[in-house]
């Protein structure tokens, strides 16, 4: 059944029907995990609003999916049901792009077991877009859209430049005089975001590369005959955190299982040295595998591998890494070398996403909620670890302008000192984050997925055109 059936949501319901929602939102999966609270760390000169503020909520979704992307939506979702101020959901379809075109969909027509799959379903159930706000006017039309159909809370998952997107909507907000409370929810395989401990996204990310990694050594061991190199391209342009990730497929306590080698953008790629630690690794092992960000530079700062084009935000396009580094081999040691590119498949395999992962990026959709009720503008939602033996963690606010267009590397000590390995200090960072399997549904032997009805609402305003 919808989340409600009329533009009169069943928030508004007698007192009556109270114990009918308690079930629900048991049945939904609400998290309820001990100590697990909104810590107010790291904030600085934000706004902070009235508390009471009655209107409805828009949710979008913007850059490059992940297989938890969604859980955050469904987190969303399911804390504005909670909200007598919160009058309506909506989702804007295809991030800003929505916005500018008054896209919007009615998320409470959506049914509860809907809403429920999206914890398992990759992808961006809303859409997505890489569309970057230029003109003056653009601000100005999203801010004429919200006013339109009351949108007072704005809820935008994504990374680095989707923040940066957040944090401008909020400034012309308040410059309009348009009271809007503006939370960013952090999204990004690549790990890169400032001011939060990790990010959701990443830890089902380096869990599937690892689970691939594993399954071409045991390929690799009954191949090779110490004549036998195989180079995984992954994803991570200016960070290395998803290339750092492949070394927890090693087994505990044996240094020589495969990845035999790193390497990330933090260290400048050396040909000559590249061409030894193949050699080396040959002499001890059947095979060689390496794993290789696709944004290696050289000792300038070069991308080894970009092609000419950029797309909105200035970013190269990048990818051939890989391939660079094969050639390489075949061209200087008479070996069987051989390139295995993931490219987007390894931000959305649901089934081999993380339990841990998909719970945290529930977790900071619904935080976001709570905190742009309680009063919070203009601020990201982070993750903030404990300090205690075992792993743990809550959520936390930073200010969108600390991480708009920002980028965290990783700590050259978590690298090795011949720049082609990870240290144990990012072992213990990382393996955290792999733990649980998401319980996805198969049918006829293939996973099932969510698929929103998409019911749509009514435009008020005319046409835009897009420059």
């Amino acid at each position: 059944m919808p989340l409600h059936h009329s533009k009169n949501s069943f928030r508004h319901l007698p007192p009556s029907t109270n114990l009918k929602l308690s079930l629900f939102r048991v049945a939904f999966g609400t998290i309820v995990v001990q100590s697990f609270y909104l810590k107010l760390k790291n904030t600085h000169l934000i706004h902070t609003m009235s508390e009471e503020l009655t209107g409805n909520i828009l949710v979008a979704q913007s850059g490059g999916p992940t297989s938890v992307i969604n859980s955050s939506l469904a987190g969303v979702i399911t804390e504005a049901l909670n909200h007598d101020c919160i009058e309506e959901i909506y989702g804007s379809l295809s991030g800003v792009l929505g916005i500018l075109n008054e896209n919007f969909i009615d998320l409470a027509e959506e049914s509860q077991q809907t809403i429920r799959a999206l914890r398992h379903t990759p992808g961006a159930a809303l859409g997505t877009c890489r569309f970057k706000l230029k003109k003056e006017q653009d601000y100005k039309r999203i801010i004429e859209v919200l006013i339109a159909h009351n949108i007072r809370y704005f809820f935008y998952i994504g990374g680095n430049d989707s923040q940066d997107t957040a944090n401008k909507i909020a400034q012309h907000a308040l410059k309009q005089n348009y009271e809007l409370r503006v939370i960013g929810i952090p999204k990004t395989i690549d790990n890169d975001l400032p001011m939060t401990d990790h990010c959701p996204g990443y830890g089902s990310t380096i869990k599937d590369i690892c689970t691939i990694i594993r399954e071409m050594a045991e390929d690799h061991e009954s191949m090779g005959q110490h004549d036998l190199v195989s180079i995984v391209e992954v994803m991570g342009r200016n960070a290395g955190w998803i290339a750092a990730g492949s070394t927890l497929a090693k087994h505990k306590n044996n240094p020589n299982d495969a990845p035999h080698l790193i390497y990330v953008p933090e260290i400048p790629f050396s040909t000559e040295r590249f061409l030894e630690d193949i050699q080396t690794v040959l002499q001890k092992n059947k095979h060689c595998l390496v794993v290789v960000s696709e944004g290696i530079v050289d000792a300038e700062g070069n991308y080894i591998a970009a092609g000419s084009n950029t797309d909105s935000f200035g970013h190269a396009q990048l990818g051939g890494a890989g391939e660079y580094l094969r050639n390489l081999v075949s061209e200087n040691i008479n070996v069987n070398a051989r390139t295995c590119k993931l490219g987007i498949a390894q931000r959305c395999a649901a089934t081999h996403s993380s339990q841990i992962d998909n719970d945290e990026a529930f977790l900071c959709g619904q935080q976001a909620v709570k905190a742009a009720v309680s009063g919070q503008t203009d601020k990201m939602i982070t993750l903030i670890r404990k300090e205690t033996d075992h792993y743990g963690y809550e959520t936390g606010l930073t200010a969108l302008s600390e991480v708009a267009n920002g980028v965290k590397t990783l700590p050259k000590n978590w690298i090795n000192e011949t720049g082609n390995g990870i240290t144990h200090p990012f072992i213990k960072y990382a393996l955290p984050l792999i733990q649980g399997e998401v319980q996805v549904p198969f049918e006829q032997g293939l996973p099932q997925f969510a698929k929103l009805a998409k019911h749509s609402i009514e435009k008020k305003l005319s046409g835009y055109a897009l420059t």
